[in-house]
C-alpha cells in the first residue's frame, strides 16, 4: 500500500514539474508582475526540471 501511495506522489510531482516547464511563460505572466519575464520563465523551467527529476526518482526507486 505504501508503494502505491509513493508512486502516486511521484507521478503528481513529476506532472507538476512538466507543467512548469511547458507553461513557464504563461505562469510567469499570470503570477509575477515584474517586467523581465525571461528571468522568471528560466527560473520556473529550472524549478520544473528539478521537480520532474525528483518525481521520477521517487517512482524509479519504488518500483
Amino acid at each position: 500500500m505504501e508503494k502505491i501511495i509513493l508512486i502516486m506522489i511521484g507521478l503528481i510531482i513529476a506532472t507538476i514539474g512538466v507543467m512548469c516547464v511547458f507553461d513557464a511563460r504563461i505562469i510567469t505572466k499570470k503570477i509575477f508582475g515584474f517586467g523581465d519575464q525571461n528571468e522568471g520563465s528560466a527560473g520556473l523551467k529550472i524549478f520544473g526540471f528539478l521537480f520532474s527529476i525528483a518525481g521520477t526518482l521517487i517512482i524509479y526507486f519504488n518500483i
